[in-house]
């Protein structure tokens, strides 16, 4: 494992499980002290639990990106201790429907998560960052951000969002030292995806999974671990020289499904 980020704090959210768990795993391993972030306390630690089992540093903390003044209480517990040099936006919630069949509470819901739920973590942050002239933000956006997607109205909103977001962040902090970027994963195998097979196709599960996988024409989907792979190299001092870009990372799902 290269230690490429020996010296710094990491902040993540929805740090407790799936892509979030191993993200907060490869920036410990890289040497960095990570602060869990996940609305579950229990899969937060569990987190930690993993990290303090290879010898590295993490703290758990319970909190809903949802609500601006428990974000804004939070980050301030820690930046009251410690500085944050990078700020992972990873925490998200999913949502399969077109137009007719997206409730207003869906979209609100999706809204207060995955949109505003990135903006009350970076308000809480950024001002730190700023005044320190240093700081790294990955932003979790999705192939969902640029291409057309069926039944996926609500999410795609938002995640079109989180890359305009990170655009504008970029551009306004550039002088700042501040560097945003976001990655666009296709499909991962998370716990998630296990989950809404079994919920949505028990009778074919496997037919599903296989039909899913291939959706991406490198024929498979991506593991967890690649996306933290890439969010480790993007928050090292090795990618110094890239901001306000969005990093497919899909399987060639976005530029080779034609």
């Amino acid at each position: 494992m290269n230690k490429n980020l020996i010296g710094k704090t990491a902040l993540v959210t929805g740090g407790g499980s799936g892509i979030g768990r191993s993200v907060c795993l490869r920036l410990a391993a890289a040497g960095a002290h990570v602060f869990v972030l996940d609305l579950d306390q229990k899969a937060a630690l569990e987190t930690v639990n993993l990290i303090e089992a290879e010898q590295g540093l993490a703290s758990a903390h319970e909190c809903n990106v949802a609500d601006h003044a428990n974000v804004q209480q939070v980050a301030k517990s820690i930046l009251d201790e410690q500085a944050i040099d990078i700020l992972i936006n990873n925490a998200g919630i999913a949502h399969v429907g077109n137009l007719e069949n997206t409730s207003e509470s869906d979209l609100d819901r999706l809204y207060q998560v995955n949109v505003k739920g990135v903006y009350n973590a970076m308000s809480a942050i950024v001002p730190a960052m700023k005044a320190r002239k240093y700081g790294v933000i990955i932003n979790l956006a999705s192939v969902a951000s640029s291409v057309g997607i069926a039944d996926r109205f609500a999410y795609s909103m938002t995640k079109g969002a989180v890359l305009t977001m990170t655009y504008s962040v970029a551009k306004d902090y550039i002088n700042d030292g501040i560097r945003c970027n976001c990655i666009a994963p296709g499909r991962v195998h998370t716990p998630f995806v296990d989950n809404f097979l079994d919920k949505n196709y028990p009778d074919n599960r496997d037919e599903m999974f296989d039909k899913l996988s291939k959706s991406q024409p490198i024929g498979r989907m991506g593991n967890a671990e690649e996306i933290a792979g890439l969010i480790n190299y993007l928050c090292s001092d090795e990618a110094a020289f890239i901001t306000g870009s969005n990093f497919p990372i899909d399987g060639g799902f976005v530029t080779l499904n034609n």
